[in-house]
């Protein structure tokens, strides 16, 4: 493709692609207050996880993946382990009892469990932030993919990409947007492997499942041009590894967009069985991500080409530039940036849907307009959610890392605020509101304090690295919780009672 020009033939495919899922959203679009942002019929076990899948899938897992796989190599797994494993924590311990409440957001849960005005407003702020964050590393990927559809700069792309996003939610509707995704879960899985499989078939590789073919692309980088792709821990210690394997664990099992999947299944074993086929389509992602990565190296190393010479920016695009470095046709290049460009609209509407409904749910009518209606609520649901963008979208233009790493932070955050909550709040009865607030608000020190205090203190980056916070972070919230409600009072009866019969003891559905 040539350089100084717009990419016409990708460009038209991205906007064919859209153009399907404005339609199909028109089509589905509802207009009921009470489902705004949380509610809504997801039929069947396989449906739920690919919706579950589709809200997950972002520009951190279309994009984002293999480009610290290109980078880091091995050590990327800790994303893929820890990702897929907070999966497995979700389904063991926390999807089936949080269904059984029968609550909407992760504000109503903490509010209704702990019988705590406070702590619920204090979920809803997290919520916020953790969407603005998560939020940033989606921009950024928006924008990597405009600017090189349009061949413009980053600052443009920014502003460029945030006009595109919210005229498509405009145009398509909120709950169209958020209907479309099992849809969009097939649009994804087709626009990321069909183009594996052809560069893999090009290269000399086992092509028809490559997820196992590009083992051969290791042993020929490390033999023939001495990189040594599969050694995790070659450039880091054992320690940062797992302390990242694990912040993604415990942040996906306390995002909140991931545990407001949960409270609209129609009953528990819909719960446990839409996390296992989640789990399942999104494995079928995370297995090709690494192969990008490896094959974008060997590539390199054939051509002679310096490792990285286009930074981090470079990186995160690296789907795009193994596609075209591979010779493989325009048109597939085109199906994997729609393909990214779908993702990131995708896991950011949902996300925004998250936020918003935060604050007109959880926060505008408690603290701002106690007497407000459905359609108040909604009205500053769709103002807050333009709102956020803006905010998203200033806070894009600076470069803070590479997705995957802005998407870490947001996750440390969850698996240090939210999940020690639920956890503690669905399986230690003592648990009451001063030990959730405690809790919550050391973690958010955690959170931050290498970013705010850490060039001073250099042994709180060491413990609590902005990435990778929670491994350490989410067990000394656990501690605080523990010790703070032991030296208060204990919840209500009502809600111990609730725990036991409704929770725990409840029958099978």
């Amino acid at each position: 493709m040539a350089e100084g020009t717009i990419q016409l033939l990708p460009l038209a495919i991205v906007v064919a692609l859209f153009a399907v899922l404005i339609l199909s959203g028109l089509r589905n679009r509802k207009r009921h207050a009470t489902e705004y942002g949380f509610r809504g019929n997801y039929a069947g076990r396989i449906g739920i996880g690919a919706g579950i899948a589709s809200n997950w899938m972002s520009s951190a897992s279309f994009l984002g993946l293999a480009g610290i796989f290109y980078l880091k190599g091995y050590f990327a797994m800790a994303y893929v382990v820890g990702w897929t494993g907070g999966y497995v924590l979700l389904l063991v311990l926390i999807a089936t009892q949080i269904r059984r409440f029968g609550k909407f957001t992760a504000p109503d849960f903490v509010g209704f469990r702990y019988e705590s005005e406070g702590a619920r407003t204090i979920v809803a702020v997290i919520s916020i932030v953790i969407t603005v964050i998560y939020c940033v590393a989606q921009f950024r990927g928006i924008a990597l993919l405009v600017s090189w559809l349009f061949n413009i700069g980053y600052i443009p792309a920014v502003a460029l990409g945030t006009s595109l996003f919210v005229s498509f939610v405009v145009v398509s509707g909120l709950m169209g947007t958020a209907r479309n995704q099992k849809m969009q879960y097939f649009v994804l899985i087709t626009t990321f492997i069909l183009p594996l499989m052809v560069l893999t078939r090009k290269l000399g590789y086992f092509w028809i499942l490559p997820q196992f073919g590009y083992g051969e692309a290791i042993g020929e980088l490390q033999q023939q041009f001495g990189v040594n792709w599969s050694e995790p821990f070659a450039d880091t210690s054992l320690f940062q590894w797992f302390a990242l394997c694990f912040s993604m664990m415990f942040g996906t099992a306390g995002m909140p967009h991931v545990l407001s999947r949960f409270y609209m299944t129609p009953g528990i074993r819909d719960a446990r069985w839409g996390v296992v086929w989640g789990l399942f389509f999104i494995a079928l992602i995370y297995w090709s991500a690494p192969a990008y990565g490896v094959l974008a190296r060997l590539i390199e190393a054939r051509h002679a080409l310096p490792f990285n010479a286009g930074g981090i920016d470079a990186a995160d695009l690296i789907v795009l530039s193994v596609a075209s470095l591979g010779g493989l046709p325009t048109w597939l290049v085109g199906l994997l940036a729609a393909g990214g460009m779908s993702a990131a609209f995708s896991a950011t509407a949902g996300l925004l849907m998250t936020g918003s409904a935060s604050f007109s749910y959880d926060i505008y009518p408690r603290l701002i307009r106690p007497n407000a209606t459905e359609s108040d609520k909604i009205f500053a649901a769709k103002g807050f959610f333009l709102l956020l963008a803006a905010i998203v979208m200033v806070l894009t233009f600076r470069p803070w890392g590479m997705i995957v790493e802005i998407a870490a932070f947001a996750f440390a955050l969850a698996g240090n605020t939210i999940f020690p909550a639920f956890l503690l709040g669905i399986w230690w009865p003592r648990t009451n509101a001063t030990g959730v607030i405690c809790g919550m608000l050391t973690g958010l020190a955690i959170s931050f304090s290498s970013l705010l205090c850490g060039s001073s203190l250099p042994f709180i980056s060491t413990l609590f690295p902005s990435t990778s916070s929670a491994l350490v972070g989410a067990p000394l919230v656990m501690l605080v919780m523990v010790a703070a409600s032991s030296l208060s009072s204990p919840p209500s009866e009502a809600v111990r009672l609730f725990l036991t019969r409704q929770v725990h003891d409840c029958p099978e559905e």
